[in-house]
């Protein structure tokens, strides 16, 4: 393999990829939360034994990890590289069958004659950037997997170069590939005496500039409002309608603070879940804010307005369960930014102005930074993930597997 058919070997990977069915389930207690995403695990797991990898391993909780062990005898800081297995319970990810656009036109596209479902350039504008590239579209019914097979496939081709170029010089270059990151348990069994660099990157991006080092700091939420059930003929001065309650207490909440209403650095709260009856109703929701003064002050607004509750309706209507998720990745990054820095430079050495915006979600880097190993996030050239209308350009894909390579390269310059 040289670095002028990049994209056949990515095409070939990819495609054999996305055919494997590897949704996590969020009502699963098990890790991981599904059994179809050791069917790819496997897959990947011989792919690294017959690259000769060292320290090949699958662990019973589906967390494979690999090593490409250093080539050279100076000191150059050992790092990683980590894609997640699991795609969005969002849609099915079952049967999915890729279509590959040669030299697209910029015009719409047909995915599904029956369903008419069309991608078009009116509801996804970047489309037009990619005109004249490849691009890999789903049939409109299921999504397609880019995220994060693309991821996947490049990490793999590139190290599979590395292996095939052995004059070019690297440290340790640690790879795991994981389970569940799409409902956030992405790196919680990852053994990081097995995964042991001192920076590392997921491949977990969308578009084809994309660097990202910061996200939310993260809450979940369950709210329950017992109420008092009686017939509704008799119910004056007596009933208290919980549904009612509930509807109350979510109208605090200020509703330009809802995702449908911010962007860029702005947190918000998301009611995701409600359900119950006049007798007892509950809701499920999120906090998130990129800030942490703004973080906890949000996390105390939530307990102010289940205090309120209760002092109107009585000490025992609300219950607030809240825990913590993760958080911003950046005030770990930023501890040690060599490891963002170094990243910028190689998108410039690959022709690549990066364009580095803050992530408004959470990505497995963010948890793995607070283990100690600072972990920004690189494009994989995937775009409206987690829908029947995601797509990837494989020139993405590629120049994603080249800034991967230079990644590697830069550091090699660099002394531990």
């Amino acid at each position: 393999m040289n670095q002028n058919n990049f994209k056949d070997i990515l095409l070939q990977r990819f495609l054999k990829y996305v055919k494997i069915n590897t949704q996590s389930d969020p009502s699963s207690d098990t890790s991981p939360s599904t059994d179809v995403q050791f069917d790819l695990a496997s897959v990947l797991e011989e792919e690294c034994s017959d690259l000769s990898l060292s320290e090949v391993f699958l662990s019973d909780k589906c967390y494979l990890t690999a090593k490409l062990p250093a080539n050279c005898k100076k000191s150059i800081p050992p790092i990683g590289f980590l894609a997640h297995l699991d795609t969005s319970p969002d849609i099915s990810g079952e049967n999915v069958k890729p279509r590959i656009i040669e030299k697209y036109n910029g015009k719409d596209i047909l995915l599904n004659v029956k369903s008419k479902s069309v991608l078009s350039p009116l509801m996804a504008s970047e489309l037009l950037s990619y005109t004249g590239q490849t691009l890999i579209t789903t049939d409109g019914t299921t999504l397609l997997g880019a995220d994060d097979k693309a991821g996947i496939a490049e990490i793999l081709t590139a190290i599979e170069y590395l292996i095939q170029h052995p004059e070019i010089k690297h440290g340790d270059i640690y790879l795991a590939f994981t389970p569940d990151e799409e409902i956030g348990r992405g790196v919680q069994y990852l053994d990081t005496k097995r995964f042991c660099p001192k920076y590392a990157y997921t491949i977990d991006g969308t578009g084809c500039d994309l660097f990202e080092y910061e996200c939310f700091n993260a809450a979940n939420a369950t709210i329950s409002i017992q109420g008092l059930n009686v017939h509704p003929g008799h119910a004056k001065n007596k009933m208290k309608n919980a549904l009612l309650i509930m509807l109350e207490l979510i109208g605090m909440f200020p509703a330009a603070e809802r995702p449908e209403h911010t962007e860029d650095y702005e947190g918000f709260y998301h009611f995701n879940e409600i359900y119950g009856n006049p007798e007892k109703t509950s809701v499920d929701m999120i906090i998130r804010d990129h800030h942490h003064k703004k973080f906890i002050a949000r996390k105390n607004f939530v307990k102010t307005a289940v205090a309120f509750i209760n002092q109107k309706y009585g000490s025992s209507t609300a219950k607030l369960k809240m825990k913590d998720m993760y958080y911003n990745m950046r005030d770990q990054i930023e501890k040690d930014i060599k490891v963002v820095n170094l990243a910028i430079n190689a998108y410039e050495a690959c022709g690549i102005e990066a364009r580095v915006i803050p992530i408004r979600g959470g990505t497995d880097g963010a948890v793995l930074s607070y283990r100690g190993i600072p972990c920004p996030n690189i494009f994989t050239g995937g775009h409206n993930a987690h829908g029947r209308f995601e797509y990837v350009s494989l020139d993405s894909m590629e120049k994603s597997v080249r800034v991967i390579l230079k990644i590697i390269e830069l550091f090699t310059m660099e002394k531990d």
